[in-house]
């Protein structure tokens, strides 16, 4: 069995203000800090469900 190395790359396109705690530190732990910063990583079932949670604050690019 193969494992695949693929990549999901993310950018921040909406402010955190006014968002919950939580997906604050949602965002944060996808490496995020600004509007337009932008984070490549892998494509995990916990990276996907994190940005289930925030998906209304970011773009997946790639």
């Amino acid at each position: 069995m193969t494992i695949s190395n693929s990549k999901v790359k993310l950018q921040l396109v909406r402010s955190l203000i006014g968002t919950r705690e939580s997906h604050r530190a949602t965002v944060r732990g996808l490496g995020l800090g600004r509007i337009n910063s932008v984070s490549e990583l892998e494509d995990t079932p916990a990276v996907r469900g994190m940005i289930n949670k925030v998906s209304y604050l970011v773009k997946v690019i790639g």
